[in-house]
């Protein structure tokens, strides 16, 4: 694999080739801690849409006969290559998704666990017999690939979305087209060299980038089985109507917003330390980003002390600078949309106690895309800061009555994705355990990614459909189920049936000792 190069050729992977697509409308693509252009995304016309899923076709029937070893095999070899380069593939994701370069590469190191779970495909995938239903006849289910699956990723975690769905879709026997985000293609760029290098066969995965005209093609095509999606839930409910009408199978994730709950007997340290990872992680732009503190009377000024104070210590600025410790938003259009926000925020009465808008940061980056921690206190459930997805590092502050008030809370809103407690009382924790009205549910931890051998996905408007990712919902969703029922009979003059209908042998001679000698 190549070096750090500072311009970029993004091109479509087709048939294990890469294909240049110039005579289609070519988008800038930004390093957003610069705001400089490094490269060119074509969008894809539905000629190259519909030859990339062609391309997944054909190779499909030979791909699902190749023996689950083999096929699996890959899957080891794609680990190991990933782990080689793993300082390379974090810097493809930190150049143009502007990701800290930290933790560029702990989403690499994600995928690896990710691609880890997957080679165990041969025991996830394992199916089931039934025995004695009836006189000589058993019952057999299997799992069994689809065919060609098609999948959208947002621009926040280029590595982790392909994470969750090419190798379960690939490992069980299924072909795959992808579609990165036109503003994070860069990883995508690395893993295609990737799949050349460990002789992934052709048309096995397919990369192609362009816009909503691309995911259109595939709702009603007869050879296209399922749709993937992380994104806006607006985004995945367009997905969803669309699928219905071709009736594919679809697995989408959508929006959040995710309340850390703050009792009075939290240990302020460990709060304050998982305040900052989850609501400032990534720029506050992934749907697992804490974004909303709600705190009991007992420690509410406390809490927000402690908040401004960590906040105003993050250091804002270029993604690459290892002394940093948050990079920049995704682009321009988002940093105006959170500072629209924050602009709302203020109007509807929330109190502005930390201003994140206009940060300082190096020269270098003056036209970068930055927007610093910003904190609201006095805000309540009505506001539109406390309801709606800003996808930025904006907190609210929350003042609560007590554990069922912010049960409540969390019932109350449209989305379901995470929600975590900091407490030492252990009803507090199983309480909020069986009430948290999410799918993801954190104790004394922020709001993190379940381990890959665990479902990831929320509930409500964060999930539309009812597959999550990653663990034995990956596997579910990318198989069907097929059931045998199998009748069997001796030779014939061997055996006779008895009164019960079970079998008997027939004895016609001397019975032969099994005694040696």
């Amino acid at each position: 694999m190549n070096s750090k190069p500072e311009s970029f050729k993004i091109r479509h992977f087709i048939d294990g080739e890469w294909v240049e697509d110039t005579a289609v409308d070519q988008t800038p693509l930004y390093n957003p801690s610069t705001g400089k252009v490094i490269g060119h995304v074509p969008m894809a016309s539905t000629e190259i849409s519909l030859k990339a899923v062609e391309s997944a076709y054909a190779a499909y029937d030979s791909w699902r006969r190749l023996p689950i070893g083999r096929r699996v095999g890959f899957l080891f070899d794609m680990r190991r290559v990933m782990e080689e380069n793993l300082d390379e593939l974090a810097y493809s994701i930190a150049i143009d998704q502007a990701k800290h370069i930290s933790e560029a590469r702990g989403e690499v190191q994600r995928v690896i666990q990710i691609i880890e779970t997957a080679c165990c495909i041969p025991t996830l995938m394992q199916g089931e017999t039934l025995e004695g239903i009836a006189g000589n006849i058993v019952g057999r289910v299997t799992r069994s690939p689809l065919g060609v699956f098609c999948g959208v990723a947002p621009f926040n975690f280029p590595a982790l979305v392909f994470g969750w769905f090419i190798p379960f879709a690939i490992g069980v026997g299924n072909t795959f087209v992808y579609k990165p985000s036109t503003q994070s293609p860069y990883f995508m760029q690395k893993m295609g060299e990737i799949f050349k290098k460990i002789g992934l066969p052709k048309g096995v995965v397919n990369i192609i980038h362009g816009n909503r005209q691309v995911p259109e093609t595939w709702y009603e095509h007869p050879r296209v089985s399922g749709v993937c999606l992380v994104g806006s839930t607006p985004t995945a409910k367009l997905i969803a109507q669309g699928c219905g009408r071709g009736t594919k199978r679809t697995m989408l994730l959508g929006g959040a917003k995710n309340y850390l709950v703050a009792m009075e007997d939290l240990q302020m340290d460990v709060f304050i330390e998982n305040f900052v990872n989850s609501c400032y992680g990534s720029a506050g732009q992934r749907c697992l980003a804490g974004s909303i503190v709600a705190a009991v009377p007992e420690i509410y000024d406390a809490v927000v002390e402690k908040i401004i104070e960590a906040s105003k210590s993050i250091v804002v600025g270029d993604a690459l600078d290892p002394d940093v410790y948050m990079g920049p938003v995704i682009s321009a259009g988002a940093k105006a949309k959170i500072e629209q926000y924050i602009e709302i925020g203020i109007r509807e009465g929330s109190k502005l106690v930390l201003d994140g808008r206009n940060p300082a940061v190096p020269e270098k980056n003056r036209n970068g895309y930055f927007v610093g921690p910003t904190v609201f206190t006095e805000v309540t459930p009505c506001r539109t800061i406390a309801r709606e997805e800003i996808f930025g590092p904006v907190v609210s502050v929350m003042r609560i009555k007590d554990l069922d008030d912010a049960l409540a809370l969390i019932r109350g809103q449209e989305f379901g994705n995470g929600a975590c407690i900091f407490t030492q009382n252990l009803y507090y924790a199983e309480k909020f355990i069986a009430e948290a009205d999410v799918g993801m549910v954190g104790v004394n931890v922020g709001i993190c990614a379940p381990h890959p051998y665990l479902p990831f996905g929320g509930i409500k408007a964060s999930l539309i459909g009812t597959d999550k990712v990653q663990g034995k919902d990956g596997i579910d969703f990318f198989t069907q189920n097929k059931t045998a029922t199998i009748r069997f009979a001796p030779p014939a003059g061997r055996y006779v049936s008895g009164p019960d209908q079970v079998i008997k042998p027939i004895v016609s001679g001397p019975v032969r000792s099994c005694v040696a000698g």
